[in-house]
């Protein structure tokens, strides 16, 4: 999962690089292993900033100074395919044809067949193990192809067309052409998000693309509108052209978006992450008075923050049971759930939260989380409320069982990895220590969802259910990116373990 953002100002003469950073920033929920922003100056020249690390560390003052130019893309990072090196911080650039930056948040499910058609029929070196670049190789193909000095709109929607044809997956993409404006498209399925915005100025309108409206709202951007699936917008300074280029696919936006990755402040496809979570916890304390009936010995409601916190209190509600925050978390540890590497994960769990013994102490809790992955978190969790002085630990999940590998951008691809692929909820609870766990019903999440939006007839589930959308992931797809997850744990591990060995060569 990533964050994107793009924008063009009507000033000729601005700088662009203020909304950029503040965009990341507001996207940095998204993704905390690189950031990176590229701007456009004057003669088409230029400018870059990215590394590894989140918003603030990446840039200074100095740096963003440097970064001119009235247009320019932005990406936050953490990585779903390739490693966490320094090489994979986007946005990407290519210099032919004409300049081209591109940012992507999604995940290409014909990633092996689109790199051997680059490397032995177009002739384009791929640097990195990223299916950004390799996104951004296909339209740079295809704008080849026109072999002109100078290209028109009508080019470019021509080469998002034929990309739509060759490319399959979750991509939600921007992408720069160096002096000539900002392109936002999305996949026809429309599983990741990307939303469009204006602002008036003295001089005509601003325009931005973003991976969340939240980002909009902020920077001041109206008139906040969905690019549609298999819709494509390209913005210069003198018009703004949009277009429907491949007749749009069921509309299947992915459902944990809404779930986990959104801000809750945050409207996609017309939904309010904020009323689905309301939704879910309703739905919550229906699962859980279905499970306890009469004999519900719970005695106080508390969420894993910071996500579910909008669920769990709805649930207390409905079920009329004492809400309480009983964790007290450091803001300066970053997301756990998108930390590269599980060891990582492991030892930030107890780093971020703390249980407060005054909440916990003889006590049958039950905890709110909006979903559980691997289990980890988790299972710290759970001990961390039995250390407190809980009595009983229930766990309640917003989402259904996570029983199968995510392939449209979510870092979790290893079936083997999922605490409930393979295990009966019993089973589940056992494993992370919990006296009992209760999952959201698959009917009902989705209807939290859909609620407010009746025109999207399905969402992306297939975490849940195995149905992959776009219908290509078969056993040997699931094999090869699993290969490729197992060898990414080896070496994270690897370096987990020469960290290790550093630190005690220093303390010794």
């Amino acid at each position: 999962m990533c964050g994107i953002s793009a924008v063009i100002l009507s000033n000729s003469q601005g700088m662009a690089c203020p909304d950029l950073f503040e965009s990341l920033g507001l996207l940095q929920h998204r993704g905390q292993d690189a950031a990176g922003i590229v701007t456009c100056g004057p003669k088409g020249r230029l400018f870059q900033c990215k590394g590894n690390g989140m918003v603030r560390d990446v840039f200074d003052q100095k740096q963003l100074s440097r970064l001119i130019g009235s247009m320019g893309a932005g990406h936050v990072r953490y990585p779903t395919a390739g490693s966490s090196s320094m090489s994979e911080a986007q946005p990407f650039y290519v210099n032919s044809p004409y300049g081209i930056v591109f940012a992507h948040n999604g995940n290409l499910t014909n990633n092996r067949e689109l790199r051997v058609f680059l490397d032995k029929i177009a002739h384009r070196h791929i640097n990195t193990d990223s299916d950004s670049e390799v996104l951004l190789n296909i339209l740079a193909n295809n704008l080849q192809k026109t072999g002109k000095f100078r290209i028109n709109e009508e080019d470019i929607f021509t080469a998002i067309k034929d990309l739509y044809a060759q490319c399959r997956g979750a991509y939600a993409c921007v992408a720069m052409i160096a002096g000539y404006g900002i392109i936002g498209f999305r996949d026809p399925h429309g599983i990741r998000p990307l939303v469009l915005g204006r602002r008036k100025t003295e001089t005509g309108y601003d325009y931005m693309f973003a991976s969340e409206s939240v980002c909009l709202d902020a920077l001041g951007f109206t008139d906040c509108e969905d690019i549609n699936p298999g819709e494509a917008v390209i913005i210069t300074r003198e018009q703004l052209s949009r277009r429907q280029l491949v007749p749009a696919a069921l509309h299947t936006p992915c459902i944990f978006e809404y779930v986990y990755f959104a801000r809750q402040d945050s409207i996609i496809d017309g939904i309010s992450v904020y009323k689905a979570r309301l939704s879910m916890g309703e739905a919550l304390a229906r699962q859980v008075e279905k499970m306890f009936g009469d004999k519900c010995d719970i005695d106080v409601v508390i969420p894993v923050p910071d996500t579910s916190r909008v669920a769990a209190l709805q649930a207390s509600h409905k079920l009329n049971i004492l809400y309480r925050e009983g964790f007290n978390k450091n803001r300066y540890v970053g997301r756990t759930f998108i930390m590269p590497g599980q060891q990582t994960r492991r030892k930030n769990v107890r780093r971020k939260l703390n249980a407060m013994t005054l909440e916990f102490q003889d006590k049958n809790v039950l905890l709110v989380d909006d979903s559980i992955v691997r289990g980890t978190t988790s299972k710290e969790i759970i001990q961390m409320a039995r250390d407190a002085g809980a009595k009983k630990v229930y766990i309640a999940s917003c989402a259904p069982a996570i029983r199968y590998p995510n392939v449209y951008g979510i870092d979790m691809p290893s079936r083997h990895e999922l605490v409930a692929h393979n295990r009966t909820d019993d089973e589940i609870a056992a494993e992370i220590g919990a006296d009992k766990i209760i999952y959201q019903d698959l009917e009902d999440l989705v209807e939290s969802v859909r609620k407010y939006n009746p025109s999207i007839k399905k969402f992306d589930t297939s975490v849940f259910d195995c149905e992959y959308v776009t219908g290509d992931v078969d056993e040997d797809y699931m094999s090869y990116i699993e290969g490729e997850r197992n060898d990414e744990s080896m070496q994270a591990a690897s370096e987990d373990n020469e960290s290790v060995g550093l630190y005690n060569s220093f303390t010794k």
